[in-house]
């Protein structure tokens, strides 16, 4: 895909999209060819890219942007973005942004969330604008899927849980509703590469059916 009248050399690990409309385009940045393959596999590819980090991202917080793209996994999420580094009393080119929603989409364990927070540090450290325009997202993956049986004139259901307190909230109900809990049957994602296309689809990348949160900067 091209911008403008120039050619970029886009980076490896991207699996681009169709669209260059900003207004539908998306990018998520997954850790690892495993996860990133089930999320290639899983994502329309006329508006969804994917980019495999390689491992968990830099601490950038205290890198000094000149030094940023001596890490190679960060100049290629720039080059991916079309965005150079700013900080937030920059006004920077925005002009050559190549997706409208960019989203962490890491596993729904405790590492998963260490990701998240590495790559939330890029952004609001180097890429601010892109948080302050309403740019950055984070996707929600789920940690468990529960199988309900059906119940009298209740059908059966399969249910996603983000976490523990969910997890344990799906267990109150179906014991409300008379179901016993050995009949209720319970899965935990080690990660998104153990999840088949059709479950990340339907969790994490479905516009109908994902939990897509939106970061913002409350207070500075």
């Amino acid at each position: 895909r091209k911008k403008s009248s120039s050619v970029v050399m886009l980076p490896e690990k991207l699996s681009d999209c169709e669209s260059s409309d900003l207004g539908d385009t998306e990018l998520y940045l997954v850790e690892g060819d495993s996860a990133g393959g089930s999320a290639k596999q899983a994502r329309d590819k006329r508006f969804q890219a994917v980019y495999r980090m390689r491992g968990k991202a830099l601490n950038s917080w205290e890198v000094k942007r000149e030094l940023l793209f001596s890490n190679a996994e960060i100049h290629d999420i720039a080059v991916a973005l079309g965005v150079d580094p700013h900080d937030e009393k920059d006004n920077p080119d925005l002009s050559g942004l190549r997706y409208g929603k960019v989203a962490s989409m890491t596993d729904a364990d405790v590492d998963g969330a260490h990701i998240a927070v590495l790559l939330l540090t890029l952004f609001y450290r180097h890429f601010p604008k892109l948080i302050e325009r309403g740019h950055i997202y984070i996707a929600c993956p789920p940690l468990y899927k529960v199988d309900v049986p059906g119940h009298g004139k209740r059908a059966a259901k399969k249910i996603y849980a983000l976490d523990e307190e969910e997890l344990r909230s799906i267990l109150d109900r179906a014991r409300d509703d008379g179901i016993k809990r050995e009949s209720v049957s319970i899965q935990r994602f080690k990660g998104l590469g153990e999840m088949n296309p059709g479950q990340l689809w339907e969790t994490a990348l479905n516009p109908d059916t994902r939990r897509l949160l939106k970061v913002r900067i409350e207070d500075k």
